[in-house]
């Protein structure tokens, strides 16, 4: 891998995670973020005409940044996302845990500034949103994603944007999955896979207290708009926990939590879910359930630790155990990434008929050098945190946001504060492999 270059972006604040975003399209770059002073802010970039030119001095390409007006506060879910639509507008959303929407529109195509406020989608179910996301839909449609409600009280809505007439309408005209009030779910965006089919699959959890998530479930859809079981009964919308299909009935306080599940694909193209789980000594244990008929789930404990890692409350927690999702390596084997805060991290090569590890595969190598993997700030704490994206035109290309913050707080402000982060750009070659 070659460093082609490395730019400054601005000053971010760095007094608790929260997740910045990286945007790509065609020649024009952005990158949204929090700036030192908490604002929300848009940087964005021409591209040089097929790849970086590293005779540029550094942030000669930068042409604006945009201050929003939209000021963090201390709560790690209040991420920000972006899209560009088939029009080459810009679509921003962010700063929301159950807050009315955020959401911002650019007023030209491809250009960052000006930002236009947009105070309503459809204008309902807009006053307590929470984790919005934007995704393609089957024919390129944009699609913005969002929980309305609260945790332990919520439903998922889906619109759908008409960029003839720049506006929003709904995609589902009711939640697709909803907790009536007496939970919610938490889900991974439906993801498009080798079938052809999108799957997706998420947990519920009764109140804000992480210990109490439980049954991992499953759908899927041809076209994000009619759902149904793996043995192909449709699903009514809403879908609820009594008409949705439970992969793994695990219980309130039965070791799962929200942010760690994933959904990959075996080789024959079988939908795989992963998640972890208390074992019968209370240890906690990566799961893999693989689809294996219509309706019927094998679910394996794929590792053997003999820790367990116990969690309750609510607000942002830190991860001690993160699993990837079941892949199809090169060598057509399968393999899942994993990371453990006593047993380390690796990735298990498994066997294809039971999913129990039979080896490892090598780490890749990091995308950054040493010297970038290592904290600067002075401050007691910090942490260094990236995002990365592939060059939709030049994958080969990948460029990584890199900054340093503290850790998760539970969402609670803290006495004092570091001083801000430098965010910077690596953009990376990675056609030599190495």
């Amino acid at each position: 891998m070659t460093i082609v270059d490395v730019i400054v972006v601005s000053a971010v604040w760095s007094g608790h995670p929260v997740g910045f975003d990286l945007l790509t399209h065609g020649d024009n770059q952005f990158v949204a973020f929090y700036d030192s002073e908490r604002r929300m802010t848009v940087a964005s970039r021409r591209l040089g005409a097929a790849r970086w030119d590293v005779s540029h001095p550094q942030g000669v390409y930068w042409k604006r940044r945009k201050r929003l007006s939209s000021t963090i506060a201390w709560d790690s879910h209040n991420y920000v996302t972006m899209a560009v639509d088939r029009d080459g507008y810009l679509h921003l959303a962010g700063n929301m845990h159950v807050d009315p929407l955020v959401y911002f529109r650019s007023a030209r195509p491809f250009d960052a500034s000006p930002l236009e406020r947009v105070d309503k989608m459809v204008g309902t179910e807009e006053n307590r949103c929470t984790y919005p996301r934007f995704m393609a839909g089957p024919k390129g449609e944009l699609i913005f994603r969002y929980r309305h409600g609260s945790s332990g009280n919520g439903g998922d809505f889906y619109n759908i944007y008409d960029p003839d007439t720049r506006t929003w309408r709904r995609l589902l005209d009711k939640p697709l999955l909803d907790g009536q009030g007496r939970m919610n779910a938490y889900a991974r965006m439906p993801q498009l896979g080798p079938d052809g089919w999108y799957h997706m699959i998420w947990m519920w959890r009764d109140t804000p207290d992480c210990a109490t998530n439980h049954d991992i479930s499953y759908a899927r859809s041809p076209n994000l708009v009619d759902w149904e079981t793996s043995a192909g009964k449709r699903l009514e919308l809403p879908i609820t926990l009594e008409t949705g299909e439970v992969v793994d009935p695990v219980p309130v306080k039965g070791g799962m939590i929200n942010s760690v599940q994933a959904l990959g694909f075996d080789a024959q193209k079988r939908p795989v879910v992963t998640y972890h789980k208390y074992d019968v000594a209370g240890n906690t244990q990566a799961m893999n359930a693989r689809l294996e008929g219509p309706g019927v789930w094998q679910r394996v404990q794929t590792s053997d630790w003999a820790h367990r890692w116990g969690f309750s409350g609510g607000g942002s927690v830190g991860a001690q155990v993160r699993l990837g999702s079941v892949t199809v390596r090169e060598d057509g084997g399968l393999g899942q990434s994993y990371r453990h805060w006593k047993e380390g991290s690796g990735i298990w090569r498994l066997d294809e008929a039971t999913l129990k590890p039979v080896g490892t595969y090598p780490k890749p190598p990091s995308l950054l050098p040493p010297e970038a993997r290592k904290v600067t700030s002075a401050y007691p704490g910090m942490k260094v945190k990236t995002t990365s994206r592939v060059d939709p035109t030049s994958p080969a290309i990948r460029y990584v946001l890199r900054w340093e913050t503290l850790g998760p707080n539970r969402d609670r402000p803290r006495d004092e504060g570091p001083p801000p982060s430098e965010l910077k750009l690596f953009v990376i070659d990675t056609s030599d492999g190495e």
